[in-house]
């Protein structure tokens, strides 16, 4: 699939009249994303057509559209000017989150255009069982495809956390990105199989290899029936030990999602989306009533962990004013940037400390690569509690995305009254390589032994102190590593909404000896294919061995 290439005259038929074009299309565009957020399936893929909305009101985007209509400028000219030069701005810039945006805008770029120009964006006519091959899809290209007939879709750009991947794991559509650009000369109507949980492509594939994955599939579906009717039953192994399988959430919405399909708590709950996409912070009062919504939705009896801000250099905040960093990753992130800028702590502590009672509440710091940002946080912490009158701290502990964390970890422990991994980040700063970089996504492999040593590491020093360790990051949400992370001694997994009963399903089919074994043995091998190579045989041979649970 290509997009058409649009014809735009430069010049305008008079400001009065542009700009009225300009308006209707503005208007029409908001109404067509107010419909897909409606329509949205879970709160992941309604927060990006809301951002999309965000964008179409950004001053900045308008002012400039607005002073080439002054110079007589066509309003399709103004505004493609405007947005393809902010675009550029934003990917120059050296951030996979302004890229994202980058992304967004130029998606919400074309719709605009298109109404403008009045040329309908009509929905591709799709064969049954298509592939769809694009040098990249917009959020909206995925959100309209047609599941009924594409089986899955393939990409040359993109990164396995932009918003592409995200809709498509909210539609259930297996996806690849960053294959190699000759892909898209294939022919349509060319057969080819997509394997997307081995990341393949196959262009010459034999009918027994499509009827092979065709009933894969076929058992899959199957399996995701039964595994959601056993949401509800607990995540204990075979040999009875329990696993927490808690939610990665970012709004109440999703935090009902998730007891609906079995979660025991909030593993991680992602303040910043408070935070984002506007254009000035959330007042005390907004924060302090959805934090405590959040928390009276989950009840005493379970765990309520919220991460504070995780913004900075690679995820700017337009009201706080930041200078430009040549490394955002490795510049003033998460609690560096909170504790540079204390009252936006202070504020947002106050915020969480609303919820205390309401659940089992637990505050958890971001980018924590020193003691002393830990000592320092918490000194803040117990400063507002006692400003509340709170006499009982809640818990508080710090996510383990830096290798030093991870490798300080028996320095920590004592400080802290749990970790929780994130496996994301420590990933790319192990390997040194960014998660959003296409060429580079096989490699960027949290599978990979060092991440895993890293992880046993952290476990082996939490447990030494009684403390215990969770794993947020996207590894926990991925049912071949569940075996790996019990086996290291994780005691909590927190995944993606859609994933639990999934998650929950795969630890009932496990024996927590075989895991300790399977632990070992992958803890010595030398790259993350071989990592999961050796625990696909092992999940083969464990769901093979395993009996249905029935209720």
């Amino acid at each position: 699939m290509a997009e058409p290439e649009l014809h735009i005259e430069e010049q305008g038929a008079g400001e009065s009249v542009e700009h009225a074009a300009l308006t209707r299309a503005l208007l029409a565009a908001t109404e067509a994303l107010q419909v897909l957020q409606d329509k949205a399936v879970g709160s992941a893929q309604a927060e990006i057509f809301r951002a999309h909305q965000e964008l179409l009101e950004d001053p900045t985007l308008l002012e400039q559209a607005h002073r080439l209509l002054t110079e007589g400028k066509s309003a399709a000219f103004a505004w493609n000017s405007a947005t393809a030069a902010t675009a550029k701005l934003f990917l120059g810039l050296g951030s996979a989150l302004l890229a994202e945006r980058a992304a967004d805008l130029a998606d919400v770029g074309q719709r605009v255009l298109k109404l403008i120009l009045g040329i309908e964006d009509s929905a591709w006519e799709l064969p049954d069982r298509a592939i769809v091959i694009a040098e990249q899809l917009t959020p909206s290209q995925t959100a309209g495809l047609d599941t009924r007939k594409v089986l899955g879709f393939v990409t040359v750009g993109g990164g396995a956390t932009s918003h592409v991947a995200i809709l498509a794991r909210a539609l259930g559509l297996p996806s690849l990105c960053g294959v190699p650009a000759q892909a898209l000369a294939l022919a349509n109507g060319k057969q080819v199989l997509l394997n997307a949980d081995k990341g393949e492509l196959h262009l010459e594939p034999d009918l027994a290899a499509v009827e092979q994955l065709a009933a894969t599939r076929k058992q899959h579906i199957l399996r995701r029936e039964r595994e959601v009717e056993q949401a509800a039953l607990p995540g204990i192994t075979r040999d009875g030990h329990h696993v927490e399988v808690t939610a990665n959430v970012a709004s109440l919405q999703e935090v009902e999602q998730a007891l609906a399909l079995g979660g025991e708590g909030v593993g991680l709950l992602r303040s910043e989306f408070l935070y984002l996409d506007r254009n000035r912070a959330p007042s005390p009062e907004e924060q302090a009533g959805t934090y405590s919504a959040i928390a009276r939705a989950l009840g005493t009896q379970r765990n309520l962990v919220v991460r504070t801000l995780d913004v900075g250099g690679d995820k700017p905040l337009a009201y706080v004013p930041m200078e430009r960093e040549t490394n955002p990753f490795l510049g003033l992130r998460g609690i560096r940037l909170c504790l540079e800028r204390p009252q936006l702590l202070r504020e947002q502590f106050r915020a969480i400390l609303a919820s205390a009672g309401f659940a089992r509440l637990h505050i958890m710091l971001p980018m924590v690569s020193l003691l002393s940002e830990l000592h320092l946080a918490r000194k803040i912490l117990e400063e507002e509690a006692t400003a509340l009158g709170l006499t009982e701290l809640p818990k508080l502990g710090i996510m383990i995305e830096v290798p030093s964390a991870a490798l300080m970890a028996d320095v920590f422990a004592p400080h802290v009254d749990f970790f929780s991994i994130g496996t994301n980040d420590l990933t790319q700063y192990t390997l040194a390589m960014d998660r959003d970089h296409p060429r580079l996504a096989s490699q960027a492999d949290s599978f990979h032994p060092s991440v895993l040593r890293l992880i046993a590491t952290t476990v082996k020093a939490a447990h030494a102190h009684g403390k215990w360790v969770g794993v947020c990051g996207a590894l926990a949400s991925e049912a071949l590593a569940v075996p790996v992370l019990i086996g290291l001694g994780v005691d909590e997994l927190s995944v993606s909404v859609p994933l639990i009963p999934t998650i929950k399903a795969t630890v009932r089919e496990l024996d927590l000896a075989d895991c300790q074994v399977i632990a070992r043995q992958v803890l010595g091998l030398e790259e993350a294919a071989q990592v999961r190579e050796a625990l696909r045989l092992y999940h083969a041979a464990t769901v093979e061995t395993s009996p249905v649970v029935e209720h």
